[in-house]
């Protein structure tokens, strides 16, 4: 690998915890993109405990970079604290995803929390898609996600949840998983959102809340050049399973995913994305292959 696409990689310290001694993890991951010449690479990443990227991909050329991020417990327990920070500079476009669904799993007493903080700089693109989370019933868990833009800067972000395991016929009757989600632009907000989901609670059947239904996602585009035709475009692809809706609020393009299983809202999320990709990103939609495998 030469100077030109190797990052800098380093160890932030040693873990925190011991799983073998029945301790929580506490994982961090810091990754920053730089765009040199036509290329994005990797420029710095530094972590903490078992969080850590596998090596950058170019699947659609040099100027975008995907990232595979890698929790090796494959999930956050009981007391389980994970933090990931990314930080995608001038004219950069990095694609970050996961190579399989994460999980929360039932919790012992103790909440378990996972952050990530993203800033995109102007000119800059970054499409954060992870693949979907079970939540188990009986996990307790805080869910936070934070985007800083400025300038044009265009950020796509998707966020799909499946509570209880369905395959297995598990219901959501216990624990409980709040959420919080913010994206500024420039300092000013461009989304706001708090929710809070308790096994067992009115919210799962209520007609304002879950409907009855085990899944629930979000995509969000946020660029300066979502407009009325985009909108207008994204109402005309239905979910084939489910129910979706999607809105237009100044700077932003909201969808929302209710339904029985993650496949339908994942292939409607996907023909979305595939819709706004080309106006907001300048790029058509290229399809992560870790979600082939």
């Amino acid at each position: 690998m030469n100077a030109v696409t190797a990052p800098e990689s380093r160890s932030l310290g040693a873990h925190a915890c011991n799983a073998a001694a029945g301790r929580s993890w506490r994982a961090a991951l810091r990754l920053a993109y730089e765009r040199r010449g036509e290329r994005t690479v990797l420029a710095e990443r530094a972590h903490v405990g078992p969080l850590v990227v596998q090596r950058p991909l170019y699947p659609e050329g040099h100027a975008v970079c995907h990232t595979i991020l890698v929790h090796p417990p494959a999930g956050i327990a009981s007391g389980d604290s994970l933090s990931v920070d990314v930080d995608v500079r001038a004219g950069a476009h990095a694609l970050l995803t996961t190579p399989g669904a994460g999980k929360w799993y039932r919790s012992a007493g103790a909440r378990g929390g996972q952050t990530q903080r993203i800033a995109v700089a102007a000119g800059a693109v970054c499409e954060w898609l992870p693949q979907e989370s079970l939540v188990f019933d009986g996990a307790f868990g805080d869910l936070v996600t934070e985007v800083s833009l400025s300038g044009d800067a265009c950020f796509i972000g998707a966020e799909m949840l499946c509570f209880g395991r369905t395959g297995s016929g598990e219901r959501f009757t216990r624990g409980e998983l709040a959420m919080r989600t913010r994206i500024v632009r420039d300092g000013r907000p461009l989304w706001l959102e708090r929710g809070r989901v308790g096994g067992g609670s009115a919210l799962l059947a209520a007609g304002i809340g879950l409907q009855g239904e085990p899944v629930s996602g979000s995509l969000l585009a946020a660029s300066p050049l979502v407009n009325v035709e985009l909108l207008k475009a994204w109402r005309e692809i239905a979910p084939t399973h489910g129910t979706g809706g999607v809105t237009l609020l100044p700077g932003l393009l909201v969808a929302r995913y209710l339904g029985p299983a993650c496949e339908p809202g994942r292939e409607w999320f996907a023909r979305l994305w595939a819709a706004v990709r080309p106006t907001v990103a300048g790029r058509p939609m290229q399809t992560p292959r870790i979600w082939n495998t």
